[in-house]
C-alpha cells in the first residue's frame, strides 16, 4: 500500500499557497509535472502511481507530484507576453529555491543521510517542464524521463524569443550553448525522451526529433525512442511507457 502525504505550503516566490503530494517514504527522488492545466493529483488519478507502486512500496522510489500555474503563464489569455513569462520565472524560483531544496532535505533524511540527485519527469506539457528544468538547472538532476513533450515555446509565444522567453525554450538555447561546464554536466546524466507516432503526437514527435538532433550535435548521449503509429498522446500509453523505462532505471 503506497503511503501518500499531502502538503500545502506558502510560496514566497509566488505569493500564494502551493500544493503537492509525496508518494513513498524513501528511495530515488522523482519530481513529476502535470500535463497542461493539470493539477498535482493528476498523476495519481491517471494511474501512474499505480504503475509505479511496486518500486514505491519496495523503498526504491519516492515521488513528488507538483502543481503548475499554467493558467497564469503559458496558457494565460493575457496578451502581455512579458507578464506571462515573468510569472513563469517566479514559478521557476519556487521550484528551484523552495520545492527542490525541500525534496532533497526530506529524501536525504529518509535515506539515512544518502544524498541523491532527482529523477525529473512528466508527460506532454509535463515533459516540457521536466526538460526545461533539467537543462536550465542540471545541478539538481541526474535523470530526465520525458514522454511526449514539446521543447520550445513556439506553441505558446509564436516566434517571440526576447529575454526570458528565449531561456525557457530548449530548442533555442541549447543549439547556441557553448558552456563546456554545462555540456559536461549533461553528458554525465541519463536522458530518455520518448514519443508515440499516433493521434495527437505530430507536434511532439517533430520537437522530440529536433531535440534528439540538437543533443547529437552537442555530443550529449541520450536515448530517444519513437513508439509505433498506434501509440497515441494519451495516459494509456504513458502508463505503459513509465513502467517500461522505470524497470530499466531502478
Amino acid at each position: 500500500m503506497v503511503t501518500v502525504h499531502y502538503r500545502k505550503e506558502y510560496s514566497p516566490a509566488l505569493g500564494r499557497d502551493m500544493e503537492y503530494k509525496v508518494y513513498g517514504d524513501r528511495g530515488k527522488p522523482m519530481l513529476v509535472f502535470p500535463t497542461s492545466l493539470g493539477r498535482f493529483y493528476q498523476y495519481e488519478d491517471s494511474g501512474m502511481i499505480e504503475e509505479l507502486a511496486e518500486w514505491i512500496d519496495a523503498g526504491k522510489l519516492q515521488i513528488w507530484t507538483c502543481d503548475t500555474i499554467d493558467e497564469e503563464t503559458f496558457f494565460s489569455p493575457h496578451w502581455n507576453i512579458q507578464d506571462r513569462i515573468h510569472r513563469h520565472e517566479q514559478y521557476d524560483a519556487y521550484i528551484v529555491q523552495e520545492l527542490i531544496p525541500g525534496i532533497l532535505r526530506e529524501n536525504m533524511a529518509n535515506n539515512g543521510g544518502d544524498e541523491q540527485k532527482i529523477l525529473i519527469s512528466g508527460c506532454s506539457m509535463g515533459a516540457y517542464y521536466s526538460g526545461n528544468f533539467f537543462f536550465r538547472h542540471p545541478e539538481y538532476f541526474d535523470t530526465l524521463l520525458a514522454l511526449s513533450g514539446v521543447y520550445s515555446v513556439q506553441h505558446f509565444f509564436g516566434d517571440y524569443r526576447d529575454g526570458a522567453v528565449y531561456f525557457n525554450s530548449p530548442l533555442d538555447y541549447l543549439p547556441a550553448l557553448n558552456d563546456d561546464n554545462l555540456l559536461e554536466q549533461y553528458r554525465r546524466k541519463r536522458i530518455i525522451l520518448c514519443c508515440g507516432q499516433g493521434a495527437w503526437e505530430d507536434e511532439m514527435r517533430d520537437e522530440t526529433a529536433k531535440l534528439r538532433d540538437t543533443l547529437q550535435d552537442k555530443v550529449i548521449p541520450a536515448r530517444v525512442d519513437f513508439w509505433g503509429y498506434n501509440v497515441d498522446h494519451d495516459w494509456h500509453w504513458w502508463r505503459k511507457q513509465i513502467r517500461y523505462y522505470m524497470s530499466e532505471l531502478l
